[in-house]
């Protein structure tokens, strides 16, 4: 209960209505002195905070142990001692891809496949870099070596320091490097979005001469894949899609929660449940499954850091498949729970219920994938 001073004015200032105790009963503002002392405002802010503290971390236990249980508690008109559902899904969305975007990722993608050389030396040799060996280059003064980072690739800087570690001689040092020179030129000339027509020139000579053999959809591909290809090789191409997808994705997640939602309304009875019921499910279930995508995600970075020893790897594989099994069988309790049909009669549903979401998901991410395909520039 609020200790701030009660006015001695009974008209309530937010909508003039007469308050008679603390609080006005027509719109329930708290009647008191609005000019407040600094101790006032660090009381209000630690009351605030413990309050949302309390919700909040009550919300986390209940979305992750019990499922069903907020959704059933919301409808049921309990709601001041849990979050809100849109809010608790727009808070864990907004950290969730906050955190996988900002949150570096070892990418092993750079270092060039050398398996089809003979030399198994260097071939030991150049994967032996690791971790231990990006923190001493970083530690190092390096400046003041020779190499102009500027414009030295990243392969090649590794097979610089490489040789600096007495890991590589000179000379293993310069096959590889030519290997990826190679590698790169050939690269270059791949692209994974090449459907035969290196220019658009080309293809509407061909369709004047034979309409047939080029049909609208493989001439509107290829005509966004030519610019694509002038301008980006397989490897810049990839990074470019995979930005663009991690700032389409989430986008692409709310829009889907509505058709999750449709799904669930008409496999149940409409006189019994509304559409706005299945949209709290669905919000408190994608809200699970984007809070177990984080924890996974932070865990597997946390052993990272434990090196490579047998128990860790364990611990992580066991963690792992705990989370992906419970992410997986989730939906069947908590449907169960929540809609209160038969244990035989809820699992059938939610079988038919996931599948039909995996198809829609399917076509959903396809479509996707074509607007991102659309929109890289």
């Amino acid at each position: 209960m609020s200790k701030n001073t009660i006015r001695k004015d009974k008209t309530c200032l937010n909508c003039n209505y007469v308050v008679a105790e603390r609080f006005c009963p027509n719109c329930g503002q708290e009647n008191t002195d609005t000019r407040k002392t600094f101790y006032h405002l660090f009381v209000h802010f630690f009351e605030d905070l413990t309050h949302y503290e309390n919700a909040f971390w009550k919300t986390i236990k209940n979305l992750l142990l019990r499922p069903a249980s907020l959704t059933k508690e919301y409808l049921s008109g309990k709601r001041l001692s849990y979050l809100a559902p849109v809010r608790l899904y727009i808070f864990i969305s907004i950290i969730t891809f906050f955190l996988l975007s900002v949150i570096p990722t070892n990418d092993d993608s750079n270092i060039v496949n050398i398996n089809n050389t003979s030399n198994k030396e260097i071939k030991n040799g150049f994967y032996s870099y690791d971790k231990e060996v990006e923190k001493e280059r970083k530690k190092d003064s390096i400046q003041n070596d020779s190499i102009n980072k500027k414009n030295i690739s990243k392969e090649e800087l590794k097979i610089e320091e490489l040789k600096k570690q007495g890991v590589l001689s000179a000379k293993e040092a310069d096959s590889i490097k030519k290997f990826i020179e190679i590698a790169k030129k050939n690269n270059k000339n791949d692209n994974t979005f090449n459907f035969g027509y290196d220019s658009v020139e080309k293809m509407d000579s061909i369709r004047k001469v034979n309409p047939g053999e080029i049909n609208d959809l493989e001439y509107w591909l290829s005509k966004k894949a030519i610019p694509i290809n002038k301008k980006y090789n397989n490897d810049e191409l990839l990074e470019k899609f995979t930005k663009q997808a991690e700032q389409n994705f989430p986008k692409t997640l709310f829009i889907y929660m509505p058709l999750f939602a449709f799904v669930l309304w008409l496999f149940h009875s409409k006189k019994r449940w509304y559409y706005f019921d299945h949209g709290i499910f669905t919000l408190h279930y994608f809200s699970f499954l984007l809070l177990i995508t984080l924890l996974l995600f932070l865990i597997n970075k946390l052993f990272e850091y434990c090196g490579d020893f047998s128990i860790v790897t364990i611990v992580k594989v066991i963690i792992n498949t705990i989370g992906y099994v419970w992410m997986f069988y989730y939906f069947f309790p908590a449907h169960h729970r929540f809609y209160g049909e038969t244990r035989m009669i809820s699992f059938i549903k939610s079988t038919v219920m996931l599948f039909i979401n995996m198809i829609l998901i399917s076509i959903i991410l396809i479509l996707f994938a074509i607007y991102t395909f659309i929109n890289i520039s």
